[in-house]
């Protein structure tokens, strides 16, 4: 098929309202021309959505239409953790996500569906794909795995044990503050900070066996590890790839050549995405 140009992408906010009231805008980047699929983006902990717009850009311009989710909290979205406003996986997972695929499947109707993120989104598309009802066609993963703290160095479990502790004593997690994430709700961190000290995802207050849903998750997976990010490193993306064990995968390795340069690690590839959107758009146009 023939690539549209940058020029021939419809950008545009959706407004989204939740089942509780909550409220944000989906990103929606939309080929003028024929399109071949479309990915639903979720972000990194703490990141906004406007930060994806250049690998959004650069996927769309090879014909996939991009969607990208915006976390409670973070950006466009109308709630802010705090003592009093609190939310966990369970509203991530049952609320938040299924109405961005549903928002983007009314986009592009009929085209393949896929869902994908960046380290944490990279978990939650996973768990998203594992327990949706919409068919998924594939997953994409880029600097992501799951947070066990025994696929880490050791000191890194005395975060899952502080952070929900601080979370509580302060009403939320002074991400900011502290350098890691964003100010971020005291649910998403006990529901994250549980997974990182047993290595099962579980969301308090959801009756569904994660684990379970993801050992039958067959949508076939492409997975970029950055090659130094200590933050992914190769032992948690397989640890989070064999709770798929029915998925075929694809993993490769992103080098600071792939970056015109910059360091191949958690964050700056997202400076300059041009070459992680080629490995994803090449994939999926081979399915």
């Amino acid at each position: 098929m023939t690539e549209p140009t940058r020029d021939a992408i419809v950008r545009s906010a959706a407004p989204m309202r939740m089942a509780d009231g909550a409220s944000s805008d989906l990103l929606l980047y939309l080929p003028t021309g024929e399109i071949a699929a479309t990915l639903l983006w979720l972000p990194a902990m703490g990141v906004g959505a406007r930060h994806y717009e250049s690998l959004a850009l650069a996927l769309s311009a090879r014909g996939i239409a991009v969607a990208i989710h915006e976390w409670r909290g973070i950006g466009s979205s109308d709630r802010r953790a705090s003592r009093r406003v609190n939310w966990g996986y369970r509203e991530l997972l049952h609320d938040d996500l299924p109405a961005s695929l549903h928002r983007l499947g009314q986009a592009a109707p009929g085209a393949p569906l896929y869902v994908g993120g960046h380290s944490l989104g990279g978990q939650l598309a996973s768990l998203l794909a594992a327990t949706t009802a919409m068919p998924v066609s594939g997953l994409v993963l880029v600097a992501s795995g799951a947070p066990y703290w025994r696929r880490f160095s050791p000191w890194v479990g005395l975060a899952y044990v502080a952070a929900p502790l601080l979370a509580a004593v302060a009403g939320r997690l002074p991400g900011r503050r502290i350098g890691f994430g964003g100010n971020e709700a005291r649910g998403v961190i006990a529901d994250w900070s549980r997974s990182g000290r047993t290595g099962r995802y579980a969301a308090r207050g959801m009756d569904v066996d994660l684990e379970a849903a993801l050992r039958h998750q067959k949508a076939p997976v492409l997975a970029q590890r950055l090659r130094d990010d200590w933050l992914g490193p190769a032992p948690s993306l397989a640890f989070l790839l064999d709770k798929m064990p029915d998925a075929p995968r694809e993993v490769s390795v992103v080098v600071p050549d792939d970056l015109d340069g910059a360091p191949a690690d958690h964050f700056a590839w997202m400076k300059a995405p041009g070459a992680v959107a080629r490995r994803i758009a090449d994939w999926v146009h081979a399915r």
